[in-house]
């Protein structure tokens, strides 16, 4: 069955994280995503993880830009630029994580595609967003999860610690791919694209929607909240980890003290309300611990289970994999390239009946589709040649 998005061609002129995520979840969809890439060396991403001795065909790029096809052009040079505007005045999508007024120095900019192709939708995705003081500053991850408030929510601001993973690169990526989506959608009513934006401060101030709500409405710093769902992660006897999440319904309340042993818990005046066992949070979870080890993980996420309290093993990414219902979810998927072999890869976040998710090809060698994508623009063998010596391609 053809994908959701078939027939939509995406121009990727992106690196790294936010846009070849946005370009992937599209191309997962069905577009066909061109990704442009200047020699030698292409997306940074193909260096990262050396350790993989793929040089080029790492972990690091292999993780973004499946469904793709590369395409090498330089787009500092002249013909590269043509090269760029033949191939989006037919294209629907152009993606582009440069800084700031960097497609417009190249003559690629919104505003001057669109005169050519008035149906062009053209997300850019920044650090901080195409204007406002903080413009032309360099954006990574860790500064849009510090400054757009969501760090403070994940450390101790006494003793502060970055996060761990790329919340705001990630995030963005999703939220580009949905303002894409709202853009395509509005150009099949209207016949018009439009200039999509988005940034990593913009889509963390965006994600923090509870704690953003609670300050403007009471002007209230959004300080600690006290543990209003009492999640806990404990240590089972067996030195595995594990959680759970309790909620508000009182039932889950009953169910752990009924799992615990200690439904003399349930007079306890420190945990009698909700309020008084958040209040008391520590004292609670010391209790669970001691008695949490005594047994081996499995057998207490299988007696809260039969509890009814949401509760689950803190996988190591191998047991995420192993685990037989990610498994039986389609996670992880298979794809295979004709050069790098089977590549194994975490699935898509949505399954859609009738035009389901591809997993067509691999991510693509650098450069991998460069004459397949030429010669479909009416260049020959001999001016591809030129293009290739002159470094342009």
């Amino acid at each position: 069955m053809a994908g959701a998005l078939s027939g939509v061609t995406v121009l990727e002129v992106a690196d790294y994280i936010t846009g070849p995520y946005a370009g992937m979840l599209l191309a997962d969809l069905g577009a066909d995503v061109i990704k442009i890439e200047k020699r030698p060396f292409g997306d940074p991403f193909r260096g990262f993880d050396r350790e993989s001795g793929k040089e080029g065909y790492n972990t690091g790029f292999v993780a973004l830009n499946r469904n793709k096809r590369s395409l090498t052009l330089n787009l500092g040079t002249t013909e590269g630029q043509q090269i760029f505007r033949q191939l989006a005045s037919t294209a629907s999508v152009v993606i582009e994580n440069h800084r700031p007024g960097q497609m417009r120095r190249w003559g690629l900019d919104y505003e001057t595609l669109q005169q050519a192709n008035p149906g062009l939708v053209y997300c850019s995705i920044s650090g901080f967003g195409q204007d406002g003081p903080y413009r032309d500053l360099p954006g990574y991850d860790t500064l849009g999860v510090a400054m757009g408030g969501l760090l403070s929510l994940l450390t101790d601001l006494s003793a502060p610690e970055p996060s761990r993973f790329t919340f705001a690169d990630h995030l963005t990526g999703i939220f580009a791919c949905y303002g894409v989506l709202g853009a395509l959608y509005a150009r099949a009513e209207t016949g018009r694209g439009q200039k999509v934006e988005t940034s990593l401060l913009q889509s963390i101030v965006s994600f923090v929607q509870l704690h953003a709500a609670r300050y403007l409405s009471t002007g209230e710093p959004t300080a600690e909240t006290g543990r209003p769902n009492l999640a806990a992660a404990f240590v089972a006897g067996d030195g595995k980890p594990f959680v759970f999440h309790l909620s508000s319904p009182p039932k889950f309340w009953e169910g752990l003290t009924e799992a615990l042993g200690k439904s003399e818990l349930r007079e306890d005046a420190r945990f009698m309300t909700r309020d008084a066992r958040i209040r008391n949070y520590d004292a609670l979870r010391a209790i669970c611990q001691e008695v949490f080890a005594t047994a081996p993980r499995q057998h207490w996420v299988d007696l809260l289970r039969a509890h009814d309290v949401p509760c689950g093993p803190l996988y190591t990414m191998p047991e995420v994999f192993e685990d037989a219902h990610v498994q039986q979810l389609g996670l992880p998927v298979e794809v295979t390239h004709p050069v790098m072999g089977k590549v194994r890869l975490s699935g898509g976040p949505v399954n859609l009946g009738e035009t389901p998710i591809r997993y067509a090809t691999a991510p693509p060698l650098l450069g991998e589709h460069t004459v397949e994508i030429l010669s479909g623009l009416g260049l020959d063998e001999a001016r591809i040649g030129e293009l290739s010596a002159a470094g342009v391609v």
